[in-house]
């Protein structure tokens, strides 16, 4: 790896070459080995930009999330019996999905000036493969080449993974032990570039995706069916501001084309050592559902258990 002195950095990270959108669509060998020869170069970038930049940047941290799910969430780790709340702020949508408020509607547009000044820092990020490369396209987690790798940032997305995605999955879900590893990405739906995503599951034991736009930035279109497979029916959502959707990754769904406006999310994912998940409807992951609670049982998984972090190292496998 290409490696430079702490106050060069960000210099050399802007004026790479990147590779072509031909070539990051065909993804072809020599993109990856942009993306690792440079990765320690642009950690270093990063780090640097976020150092120039303390005095005016935001720091993100869980106070930008909504204030009702901090407090269940924060009352939930230090009583994991407190668990309940949780799952009572996320509405059913079809067995194995739910929504709730994700983000403060009153703090979204701070979130939002700092992801802008991340695009107009000029350092390289990679887009997810097949997309646009649009603004806020950007792999989140470490284990992608070109992540999003700002100190700071790293700091919430891993809160974001650790205190809050984890436990709701395994408390509505049942996803414990298939939730080790992390993934993240952005993505903006644009009707002139990315406007839809065809029918498909994700390789994941639970997704979480998570809208960013602003209560004022609507648009049309973009709608997400669900396909509840024990009845054959199919659901129809449509993502608000600061709303989040959380649901198994074997559950088939596809986004409506966007007609007009822009709709701009972070997308999660969790899943097993070596990309393991759960195999079978969610039924068959060895819990049943209680009727009077949305949370999912199990005799040997105890409110404490879903209420930890996994101390088994992180791997580097990426699925995409």
């Amino acid at each position: 790896m290409k490696s430079t002195t702490n106050n060069n950095a960000l210099a050399g990270a802007r004026a790479l070459a990147l590779p072509s959108r031909e070539d990051s669509l065909r993804r072809e060998s020599s993109v990856s080995q942009f993306w690792n020869t440079n990765r320690r170069l642009l950690e270093d970038a990063w780090r640097e930009w976020e150092f120039e930049n303390k005095d005016s940047l935001l720091v993100p941290d869980e106070t930008l999330l909504d204030p009702k799910l901090r407090k269940v969430i924060n009352e939930a780790w230090e009583n994991p019996e407190k668990e309940n709340a949780v799952a009572d702020l996320w509405e059913e949508i079809i067995p194995g999905v739910y929504s709730a408020q994700f983000f403060d509607l009153e703090r979204l547009a701070e979130f939002r000036n700092y992801l802008e000044a991340t695009v107009n820092s000029e350092i390289p990020r990679r887009a997810p493969y097949g997309i646009q490369l649009n603004r806020y396209g950007v792999m989140l987690d470490p284990r992608s080449e070109g992540y999003l790798a700002a100190p700071n940032f790293q700091a919430f997305y891993n809160e974001i993974m650790d205190r809050y995605m984890r436990p709701i999955a395994r408390l509505l879900l049942g996803t414990y032990g298939y939730d080790n590893q992390t993934f993240g990405f952005s993505i903006q739906y644009n009707p002139d570039k990315d406007k839809d995503l065809h029918a498909h599951t994700d390789a994941s034991a639970a997704t979480l995706n998570i809208n960013i736009n602003l209560p004022d930035e609507e648009f049309t279109g973009s709608q997400v069916d669900f396909h509840d497979k024990t009845t054959g029916n199919v659901v129809k959502t449509i993502f608000e501001p600061g709303k989040a959707i959380i649901h198994t990754g074997n559950v088939p769904h596809a986004t409506h084309p966007i007609t007009s406006g822009q709709r701009s999310n972070l997308v999660v994912w969790l899943y097993g050592d070596r990309m393991q998940v759960p195999r079978g409807s969610a039924s068959s992951y060895g819990n049943t559902g209680n009727s009077s609670s949305k949370v999912v049982t199990s005799d040997n998984v105890t409110a404490s258990d879903r209420w930890s972090v996994p101390d088994s190292p992180k791997d580097m496998i990426a699925p995409f």
